[in-house]
């Protein structure tokens, strides 16, 4: 069978890295995790001011490189899950015609919750900082990257064969 790229994506504290680790463990596939990528080649570079700009260039630059790398996984048979972030419409359409370009198998997840839940979880992930943390996401950052989801309409839904995964009975703890 040909190998895919899985590539997980939703509002922030959807689930999606638990979601990504656990399809990672079932495919025996290795993760690209935007987040990570960030934190480990940025994070001591981060301005106090002018983040947004900052932010969006280093992004891009992680992007090109986890696609490389996701290209030579499937060139060496090995399906890719990749968690990158897509958060607006535009810039998922980008990433599928960069699938499409390549004739990679792609197969997406779009996980969500209630935004109660997705806050509740971030807060824990924030103080626990398990198997899923790479930063700290603040409320304040939690409202921004919230407001900049851009949920799919029908037509991307159906024209990528969206599988739509509701994750709020996942440990969720409302509160």
């Amino acid at each position: 069978m040909k190998p895919v790229i899985h590539l997980v994506e939703g509002p922030v504290g959807a689930g999606k890295t638990t979601y990504a680790i656990s399809l990672s463990r079932d495919l025996r596939a290795p993760v690209l995790n935007l987040d990570d990528w960030m934190v480990t080649l940025f994070r001591a570079d981060r301005p106090q001011d002018d983040f947004m700009g900052w932010y969006v260039e280093r992004k891009q630059r992680c992007l090109d490189q986890i696609w490389k790398v996701a290209r030579d996984l499937l060139r060496c048979g090995s399906d890719a899950v990749l968690e990158l972030g897509l958060v607006r419409q535009r810039d998922r359409q980008a990433f599928y015609a960069l699938a499409d370009a390549a004739q990679v198998g792609l197969r997406i997840y779009l996980l969500d919750a209630p935004e109660p839940v997705r806050r509740s979880r971030v807060r824990r992930r924030n103080r626990e900082k398990g198997e899923t943390f790479s930063m700290d996401v603040s409320d304040a950052m939690f409202e921004l990257a919230s407001g900049l989801w851009e949920t799919p309409g029908p037509e991307e839904l159906e024209a990528r064969a969206i599988q739509c995964i509701d994750t709020t009975a996942d440990g969720a703890d409302v509160g």
